[in-house]
């Protein structure tokens, strides 16, 4: 029997049935995130680090809870995906280009999942399902940072980046 808690847990670890879009599920379940943060949070660090935080919390819990339905780490928990979106783009300068950068990088290191994050992915239930998506995050901002320091430390004047 389904409970309300296991569908409210379903509808927020699919990120709102976005997971359940195909192909790509976890690049479609990003976009809602990527979304929310230029259109809703606009660049601002402060409500950036509390949504990563605050989901992240949520994406344990809900990814968790998911799981006993839709199998360990399903590709429709994309909930992580959006604890990851907006880890990578803490105190990256708002602009098109430099998030849709972030979206890009975050979408690789995701898919990749350059150590640490292998091993974050084997942490149980919902812990598992999260943390290689921070990790990744983590990843995708520090990539950001550095290619936006060396074209303005260089100035390459890189178009959109400049």
């Amino acid at each position: 029997m389904t409970t309300m808690k296991d569908k409210i847990a379903t509808l927020i670890a699919t990120g709102l049935y976005s997971g359940y879009m195909r192909p790509y599920p976890g690049t479609w379940g990003t976009i809602p995130a990527w979304l929310i943060a230029y259109f809703l949070l606009g660049g601002d660090t402060l409500a950036l680090s509390i949504a990563a935080i605050v989901c992240t919390a949520v994406s344990v819990w809900a990814a968790g809870n998911a799981e006993k339905s839709l199998g360990h780490d399903a590709r429709k928990i994309v909930i992580d995906e959006w604890a990851g979106m907006f880890t990578s783009l803490i105190l990256v300068p708002f602009s098109p280009a430099t998030y849709a950068l972030a979206f890009f990088a975050f979408r690789f290191f995701d898919v990749v999942k350059i150590p640490p994050a292998a091993q974050a992915e084997r942490l149980p239930g919902g812990w598992g399902v999260t943390a290689d998506d921070i990790v990744a995050g983590i990843h995708a901002n520090i990539a950001v940072q550095v290619f936006l320091y060396v074209i303005d430390r260089f100035e390459l004047g890189v178009p959109f980046f400049s």
